[in-house]
C-alpha cells in the first residue's frame, strides 16, 4: 500500500505558545557541538537547548554550553522527566542502534524527532514515519542526505508539483575528495590516507568507497522524488577501488572526468518502462555540473516533466553545513511547520539502461585482440565508439580503452564475460557507465 506521511502540526507547541521548544541533543560528535554552538549562539526564536546526552558525557563538557543545560549519559531518564521533558529529540549519534531504538522511545512518549542518519531512515524510515504520524509527533529528517544542501526539503516542497523522472548526483564526499585528488595525479592509496588524517574516512572506508554510504542515500532521494519504496541493498554499487590514474588519463582525452555517481531514473520502454538505480564511478562530461564538484562537496541534480532539471550544490558534509539542516528542521518545527505528505509505493528495481560504456582493458599484447573484442560486442550488437591507446607502456603489461555507444547493460555484461575469457587479459576489464550530457 501506498505510505503517506502528514502529522498534524498542531502536536507541538510553537513559538507562539508561553514558551520554547526545548531540544534535546543525543550525540554531542561533530555535528552534535555544531548543532549546539547554533543554538546557543544564535538562540533561534522558539527554540531553547535544555539537555545534551553522550556516553561518558563529563569529557565532552564545554564551557560555552549555558549552566541551565542538563547533561547526562542516559536519554531514558530525559524522557522520563515530566518537569524539563524536552518536546524535540536531536538524533545525531548515527547507525541503526543504539539510535532506532532511541527515536522509537521518543516518538512514542510524544516527542518531536530530528535526525541526520540517513541509514536508519534508508532502512527504517518508513516504519519510523508511521510510528510518528500515529503519535501525532513528527520525523524529520533534512540533514540525512548530502548535509547542508536542502536537498530534502526541496523535494517537498520546491518540487511537489513536478513529476520527477529521474535523480542523480554525487552523494558521498569522501569518494568525491578521493576522485578528484586522483583527477590531479594523486594515486588512491596515498589519498585515501590523506582523507583518514582529516577525518573525511573511516578507518574501514569500505561503506564510503563500495557505494553503500551513498546507496543509502540515494534509496531516500528515491522515496521522495520518484516516489518509489527500494530497499538500499536491491540498489547495484561498484566501488571506486578499481579505478587508476591511467583512467582520468583517457577520461580527459574523451573530456570527462570521473565521479561516484549515485542514479535512479525511469526507463521508458514499450511495455511502460521500468525504475533503474545504481551508484557506481562513472565517466562524467567536463561539461556537465557533476563535473564540476570537488573535495567533499555534494551535488543532485533532479530531471522533471514539467520543470526539467534542478541542480542543489554546496558543501555536502561536515558539522557546520550539517548542523544548518539539524537546525532549520528544528526551526520549522518551533514556527509549526510540517511535512508535505509524499505517497510512495513498493517498487522493483533494476540496473538495465542504453547508456554509453568506456570499457579499460590490460593485456599481454599479442595480434587480434582487438578482433576478437569487437567480436564478442559485435554478437550482443554493440558498436564500438572509438580505440585509444597511450604510448610509453610496457607490451606485455599494455592499457588501452574502447567506448561503445549506447546499448543495454545486460548485452555488455554477455560480451564482456566472454571476452574475459581471451587468454591474453591480464586481468578483469573495467567497465565504466558514460554519464550522457
Amino acid at each position: 500500500m501506498p505510505t503517506t506521511f502528514a502529522p498534524s502540526a498542531a502536536s507541538l507547541p510553537t513559538s507562539s505558545s508561553n514558551r520554547a521548544l526545548r531540544v534535546a541533543i543525543f550525540g554531542f560528535g561533530t555535528v552534535g557541538r555544531s548543532v549546539a554552538r547554533i543554538l546557543v549562539e544564535s538562540a533561534p526564536a522558539g527554540l531553547e537547548l535544555t539537555h545534551i546526552v553522550n556516553r561518558n558525557v563529563a569529557r565532552k563538557h564545554v564551557d560555552w554550553i549555558p549552566n541551565s543545560v542538563t547533561w547526562t549519559e542516559d536519554p531514558a531518564s530525559v524522557l522520563t522527566d515530566s518537569a524539563s521533558s524536552p518536546d524535540i529529540f536531536v538524533e545525531l549519534a548515527g547507525g541503526l542502534e543504539p539510535a532506532g531504538e532511541l527515536i522509537r522511545k521518543a516518538l512514542a512518549a510524544g516527542k518531536s524527532v530530528v535526525t541526520a542518519n540517513k541509514k536508519l531512515i534508508a532502512y527504517h524510515g518508513l516504519e519510523l514515519e508511521s510510528l510518528a504520524l500515529a503519535q501525532g509527533t513528527h520525523l524529520l529528517y533534512g540533514a540525512a542526505v548530502a548535509g547542508g544542501i536542502p536537498v530534502i526539503p526541496g523535494l517537498e516542497h520546491g518540487l511537489a508539483g513536478d513529476r520527477v523522472e529521474r535523480i542523480e548526483g554525487i552523494l558521498n564526499g569522501t569518494c568525491n575528495f578521493i576522485l578528484s585528488k586522483m583527477e590531479e595525479g594523486a594515486d588512491y592509496s596515498e589519498v585515501l590516507a590523506e582523507a583518514q588524517r582529516l577525518g573525511y574516512a573511516e578507518a574501514d572506508p569500505t561503506e564510503d568507497v563500495a557505494g553503500y554510504d551513498a546507496r543509502a542515500k540515494l534509496s531516500i532521494l528515491m522515496r521522495l522524488a520518484l516516489r518509489v519504496q527500494v530497499h538500499p541493498e536491491e540498489i547495484q554499487t561498484c566501488p571506486i577501488t578499481d579505478v587508476a590514474a591511467i583512467d582520468f588519463a583517457y577520461a580527459r582525452d574523451l573530456k570527462c572526468t570521473i565521479r561516484q555517481v549515485a542514479r535512479a531514473e525511469r526507463v521508458r520502454g514499450p511495455h511502460n518502462g521500468h525504475l533503474a538505480a545504481t551508484v557506481r564511478p562513472m565517466l562524467v562530461p567536463l561539461a556537465s555540473p557533476l563535473a564540476w564538484s570537488r573535495g567533499t562537496e555534494n551535488m543532485v541534480i533532479t530531471t522533471g516533466h514539467y520543470g526539467g532539471d534542478v541542480v542543489f550544490s554546496g558543501h555536502g558534509a561536515g558539522g557546520h553545513p550539517t548542523a544548518v539542516a539539524v537546525v532549520s528542521d528544528l526551526v520549522g518545527l518551533a514556527q509549526g511547520s510540517c511535512r508535505i505528505a509524499i505517497p510512495s509505493a513498493p517498487a522493483k528495481v533494476g540496473t538495465e539502461l542504453e547508456v554509453p560504456h568506456y570499457i579499460r582493458f590490460l593485456v599481454n599484447d599479442r595480434p587480434g585482440i582487438v578482433a576478437a573484442i569487437a567480436g564478442s560486442l559485435a554478437k550482443e550488437n554493440i558498436n564500438l565508439n572509438a580505440i585509444l591507446q597511450k604510448p610509453g607502456f610496457p607490451l606485455d603489461r599494455l592499457p588501452f580503452v574502447i567506448t561503445v555507444e549506447p546499448c543495454r547493460t545486460s548485452a555488455l555484461k554477455r560480451a564482456l564475460q566472454e571476452i574475459a575469457q581471451l587468454p591474453a587479459l591480464l586481468e578483469a576489464p573495467l567497465d565504466l557507465q558514460i554519464l550522457e550530457k
